[in-house]
Formats: structure tokens, sequence, C-alpha cells
């Protein structure tokens, strides 16, 4: 893949909690925010702009008209401002920086991506590092949240709406995926990844294994087969023990170093086009923790070192 540096920094708050079945992670661009994002990318040399958040309709005011698809016409909504918002700032040769919100943002912000990817020819690539695969569809979800489901409608999978929103389906080719983290999978979901056969590396296979190892082999990969590497990291991701300021915590996760390893792997590939960071949730945090660990987080992936 062809390398391109982007020196600009686009921050997109997309305060989403719609997707998600516990309250907070709206406020996960603020907290976010309050931890220092901005001067910490700057302090590594970035031009860094804030663009506000986009604004979401809160849950009080609308009504559930589709149990096994929460919400729809507002994450619909939405997730289309978002996407095209991604895509301009990839048009200015910006770095897009999305900030959440619950994964349900990962639709707007792949699709954005992959129309951007789509008009220039560009093999797009997803790393998702991820406690859950968000691969359920209307049919299969337990509970009709769609943070459980967008890497499913970005592959083409489940509700026609959500697969072809901004105009196209598929977002992203199964092969060019890799899920990193994974932990608590869905029997359906379990059916779908062997189907499409998508390259996943569990907590299992990370303790075998070491996560060094496996992000070696993830971007060796994707910088021979892919032109744009997108990340897209649910904090959830990192063992609750660390980060308990999550939506759905699940033990068993990324420990501190391992989850800036998988980052700072990133960093030295140089290889990263887009980020986007999920799920933080400061109602469920102690004194903005998980905030200022994902900030770090962040900074990590764009190049800080420990020396």
């Amino acid at each position: 893949m062809k390398e391109l540096k982007r020196e600009k920094v686009s921050i997109i708050g997309f305060p989403m909690d719609l997707g998600a079945g516990r309250r907070g992670v709206d406020m996960g661009p603020s907290a976010l925010r309050i931890a220092g994002l901005q001067l910490k990318l700057e302090n590594l040399g970035y031009e860094v702009n804030d663009t506000g958040d986009i604004k979401i309709e809160i849950m009080e005011r609308q009504r559930v008209q589709n149990s096994k698809l929460k919400y729809l016409n507002e994450i619909l909504k939405t997730s289309k401002l978002l996407a095209s918002k991604v895509e301009k700032v990839l048009e200015r040769n910006e770095f897009p920086l999305v900030i959440g919100g619950d994964h349900s943002m990962a639709l707007g912000t792949i699709a954005g991506i992959s129309s951007y990817c789509r008009k220039r020819r560009l093999k797009l690539g997803v790393i998702w590092i991820d406690a859950h695969t968000d691969m359920n569809t209307e049919e299969t979800t337990p509970s009709g949240n769609i943070h459980g489901m967008p890497l499913a409608a970005s592959l083409g999978l489940g509700n026609d709406k959500l697969a072809n929103l901004y105009g196209f389906s598929p977002k992203l080719d199964p092969h060019n995926c890799a899920l990193i983290g994974i932990r608590s999978i869905d029997d359906d979901e379990k059916k779908i990844i062997r189907k499409l056969k998508i390259p996943i590396s569990t907590m299992a296979d990370i303790d075998k294994t070491g996560i060094y190892r496996i992000m070696v082999k993830v971007l060796k990969h994707f910088r021979e087969s892919v032109d744009h590497i997108h990340i897209s990291f649910d904090v959830d991701s990192v063992d609750p023990v660390v980060a308990s300021g999550v939506g759905t915590p699940v033990p068993g996760g990324l420990s501190y170093r391992e989850a800036h390893l998988v980052m700072e792997s990133i960093a030295e590939c140089g290889c990263m086009s887009s980020l986007e960071i999920t799920e933080v949730n400061p109602i469920l945090d102690s004194e903005n923790k998980t905030a200022i660990f994902t900030t770090d987080l962040i900074a990590s992936s764009m190049g800080q070192r420990i020396l």
C-alpha cells in the first residue's frame, strides 16, 4: 500500500447512545476531550481541528418502532451525516478521528471511508478491535440493539436500510477485515464468521500466540493487500480492570500493555488512515480514568513513544 501522511487531524464527535442498551456513552466524546485529547495530539506535532459533535436526538424524545432494530430511523439519519463528514475530511487529505458514542457509529464511519475509497479504486481494510464481533442482524439479534450489528451491515448483511446506508453495499470485503480481542460471540455470529472465513484473533489466540506476533501478521497482510487501513477500536476490548467505564464490559480482555502494544504497532507500521474510538461511558467510570487511558491509547496509535 502507498503510505499517505496526513498531518492534520479532524476530530468528529458522535455522541450516539441509541444503538446501545445502556445509557451514558453519549458523553464519551466530552469525556475524551476533558481528558486532553487535542493537547496530546498537538504535542505530537499534529494540527488538530475539533469539528464538534453531530447532533443526535435523545432517546426520550423517540419511540421504538421495531424492537429488533431500536431507534433505526435516527441512527440511519445521523450515520449518513457522519459518513458525509468523514468522507469530506479524507477529501481534504486530513485524518478523521471519530470519537463516540456506541459502536453503531461504525455504520457511518465505514460508509464514509468506503465511499471515499470506492471513488478512487482503493481497497479498504478494517481492523476491528473489540470484545464483540458486532455481526448480528435483524434476524439474529438477542437485544435489538444496533451497536451489535455494524460490522455485519458493513459486509452487506442484515437489514437492507442498514446494509445500503449511504447508497451502496457492501462497504467491506470480509477478507479485508481482522477481528482482534474477541471473547464474546453469539452462536449465530459464529456461523457468519465461519461462512465468510473472516480472520479473527480471539483472546485465547492472544494468550497462546502473543499480541505482538498477531499484530505483525495482521499489519503485514494489510500492507500488502489494502490501500486504506481503518482502525475501529472499542474500549471494551480492554479488560474492565483497566477500563471500567465502558457500556458492555467483558472480563478477560487486553491488558494495559497489550492495548498499548496494539496501538504502538499500528503507529510503527505508519499505515493507519483513519481511526474511531467507541463505547467510553463516563457514567460507569471513576474520575474519568477510562477516558484518560483511552486518550493515551489514541496518542500511542499516532506516534507517542515511551522513549
